[in-house]
C-alpha cells in the first residue's frame, strides 16, 4: 500500500469517508476509543458498526465509566474491555500507587501492554487523534504505518470547534467532566483542570514533563 498516496486521497475527504475506507480496504479494523469526544463522535459516525476496545485501567472517573456504559447500550456497541489487573486494589497490592512515582510504567503496565494484547491480529486501528489537541500531536496523519498494522485518524485535521459542533449537531453523549474544565480525560490521578489559554492536554500528568501514555508516543512523526 502507498502510504502517501493513500493520504493524498484522505486528506481532501470528509471523515465519515476515511472511517469508509478502512472498513473497505483492510480485513480487521478496531476502534481504540478512551471514549472522549472524539472517539464517541467517531462511534457516531460509524453507527457503532465498529468492533471497539476499551482500556480499563481501574482508575477511571466514575463519569467515564458512565459514559462508557451509556454509549455501549446507544449504540449497540461491540466492546471489548481490556485490563492487566482485575482491580485498583490489586494492580495496587503488586505495584503500589505507581503513578505517583513512576508513571510512565504504571502507563505501560496499565494501558500500553493490555492495547498491545487486543491489537493482536489487527490490520488497523482507528484513533482520535488530532492535531490540534497539543504541539506532540501536530504532525498526526490520517494514515499511518505502524509495524505491522495502520493507525488511522479520522479527525486529524478537525479543529475543536468542528468537533464540538458535530457533537452539537448530532446529539452526540458526551462525559459531563468536559463541562467542568477538563478537555481531555485519562485517568483520575494524573487528570486535572485546563486553565484558559492552555492547550487541551495540559490537564494529564500536570507538572510532571510526561505528555502522552505511550499509546502515542511524541517522537514518533506521525503522533
Amino acid at each position: 500500500m502507498d502510504i502517501e498516496a493513500v493520504n493524498r486521497e484522505l486528506e481532501r475527504a470528509p471523515a465519515g469517508e476515511r472511517i469508509d475506507w478502512a472498513a473497505r480496504n483492510l480485513a480487521r479494523v478496531v476502534h481504540g476509543s478512551s471514549f472522549g469526544p472524539e472517539d464517541v463522535a467517531i462511534i457516531h459516525m460509524s453507527s457503532g458498526e465498529l468492533p471497539t476496545i476499551f482500556l480499563d485501567t481501574n482508575y477511571h472517573f466514575e463519569e467515564t465509566l458512565e459514559l462508557v456504559e451509556r454509549v455501549k447500550g446507544a449504540y449497540s456497541l461491540d466492546l471489548e474491555v481490556y485490563s492487566a489487573y482485575g482491580s485498583r486494589e490489586d494492580f495496587e497490592e503488586e505495584n503500589g500507587r505507581l503513578y505517583e512515582e513512576e508513571p510512565d510504567e504504571c502507563c505501560r503496565i496499565n494501558k500500553v501492554e493490555p492495547l498491545g494484547e487486543a491489537l493482536e491480529g489487527v490490520d488497523a486501528w482507528i484513533t482520535g487523534l488530532r492535531r490540534e489537541q497539543s504541539p506532540t500531536r501536530e504532525g498526526t496523519r490520517i494514515v499511518e504505518g505502524e509495524g505491522e498494522r495502520l493507525k488511522i485518524s479520522p479527525l486529524a485535521d478537525w479543529t475543536g470547534e468542528d468537533l464540538w459542533n458535530y457533537i452539537e449537531e448530532n446529539g452526540v453523549p458526551t462525559n459531563p467532566l468536559h463541562d467542568r474544565g477538563y478537555p481531555s480525560i485519562g485517568c483520575a490521578p494524573c487528570t486535572s483542570p485546563v486553565e484558559a489559554g492552555e492547550d487541551e492536554r495540559a490537564g494529564r500528568w500536570s507538572g510532571s514533563g510526561k505528555t502522552e501514555c505511550g499509546l502515542h508516543p511524541p517522537d514518533d512523526p506521525g503522533d
